[in-house]
């Protein structure tokens, strides 16, 4: 089993705001999957699909950011299932726009959505793969990760979201360290 979970806020007002480059890149790995969200469980808008006889299940939690950590937690706990078959993407504002980067475990480095998880899940050790969203330092961070993305990014953005997307997919049957030597380009 594979548990994938990107993560964002709910709602048109957060739509294509940097907070939610999580979301973006499930909608892109749902489009490669061919399923789509369109069950509400966990507190997450839901999708469950067999890739290569893997179940694969997908979240979008709709618990807001700072309490991601809930929609993970609770879908654990109703498959039985261990932290080491989470994969967790989000936004990551020490990476510039247009990169990624991919890990297998380390703090939540000032992400409130990271840490309710690691809090929920109580381990720091579950991959991840980390969307650019860049920053701003004359913009206070909260407003910074709920701004929209300017047009000059979209292109970079873009890129980033499809080449996320693709790692997710490839490591549901490849192992995390494979995916990070095939996805992590320095």
């Amino acid at each position: 089993m594979k548990i994938i979970i990107g993560l964002g806020n709910p709602g048109r007002k957060y739509e294509n705001t940097r907070h939610n480059a999580g979301f973006m890149v499930m909608d892109e790995l749902a489009k490669l999957l061919n399923v789509s969200f369109d069950q509400e469980k966990f507190s997450a808008y839901f999708a469950k699909t067999k890739y290569k006889q893997e179940d694969v299940i997908l979240l979008k939690p709709t618990t807001f950011m700072n309490n991601s950590g809930f929609a993970l937690r609770q879908c654990l706990d109703f498959y039985k299932a261990s932290t080491k078959e989470v994969l967790v993407i989000y936004d990551d504002v020490d990476l510039p726009v247009g990169k990624i980067r991919l890990r297998q475990k380390g703090s939540a480095g000032g992400h409130n959505g990271i840490k309710s998880i690691i809090e929920c899940i109580f381990t720091n050790e579950f991959d991840r793969i980390r969307v650019g969203v860049g920053k701003d330092a004359n913009i206070p961070m909260i407003n910074w990760v709920l701004s929209k993305f300017k047009e000059e990014e979209k292109e970079d953005l873009d890129q980033a979201v499809i080449q996320s997307a693709k790692a997710a997919h490839y490591a549901i049957t490849h192992s995390f360290m494979d995916t990070m030597n095939q996805y992590n380009k320095k």
